[in-house]
């Protein structure tokens, strides 16, 4: 597993792909902060850090499905999976390798953005009148959800020989699982109870819980679980290609 780990992050940083997904997220994330007007932190009237991590989650629905989009995909287009497979390591260790490998690229993009805390800290008055708590909890949300996108996005490269088809897949499986279920529940058909039921099967409720700072183990068993899933049926479709 650890051999797959190093293999992977060599591979991101010893190309463009890597970097370009940083500096895109890191680009996006600065415009919306500080220069596009409606998001733009300059324009509120306390210090928050809100505009970050309503815009992050949604620029993850693109930009994992890119970092992941490759883990599977691009094996089976050269040929080398069936290699891969041969090796004395079994599919857990293989998927768990590119698995904390991206997830390694992504927390490495979201560390600049501490420096976004700090100008804000030094905006705010007085300095440092900004709600800790829910910065940090905001922060973590948005890891958990990282958890959850980069297991789709592992899974759905699993199932294509073509990186286009398993971004795509990825996309919108994210979208179903972060979005839709908040639109669903909003339907008219839904009343009493039923629709915050389905309202909780999406990310988003639970990313939003966290994110106001209390951390429930509600909320942190849902995201381990959403992501084993997803693990889990990535192994089932590795399986099927022995088959």
């Amino acid at each position: 597993m650890i051999s797959i780990y190093f293999k992977e992050i060599k591979s991101f940083f010893s190309s463009l792909i890597g970097y370009l997904v940083i500096a895109v997220f890191l680009l996006f994330i600065g415009l919306f902060m500080w220069v596009f007007e409606d998001t733009s932190i300059l324009e509120y009237k306390y210090a928050t850090m809100e505009s970050l991590f309503t815009i992050a989650p949604l620029l993850f629905l693109l930009i994992i499905p890119a970092i992941t989009m490759r883990s599977f995909a691009e094996e089976n287009q050269k040929g080398t999976m069936e290699f891969l497979l041969t090796k004395p390591i079994s599919d857990v260790q293989i998927i768990l390798g590119k698995y904390l490998a991206n997830l390694t690229l992504v927390i490495i993009a979201l560390i600049p953005t501490a420096i976004y805390y700090y100008s804000i800290t030094q905006l705010g008055f007085p300095k440092g009148n900004i709600d800790g708590g829910a910065v940090i909890g905001s922060y973590m949300g948005l890891v958990f959800l990282a958890m959850v996108f980069l297991a789709i996005g592992i899974f759905s490269s699993s199932l294509t020989n073509n990186q286009i088809s398993a971004f795509i897949l990825s996309s919108f499986t994210c979208f179903l699982f972060y979005l839709a279920f908040s639109y669903i529940s909003t339907l008219p058909i839904f009343f009493g109870k039923v629709d915050d039921m389905i309202e909780k099967i999406g990310l988003e409720y639970h990313y939003n819980s966290i994110s106001r700072g209390k951390i429930e183990w509600r909320d942190i068993f849902y995201f381990l679980s959403m992501t084993s899933f997803f693990l889990w049926l990535t192994t089932v479709s590795l399986a099927k290609r022995k088959w």
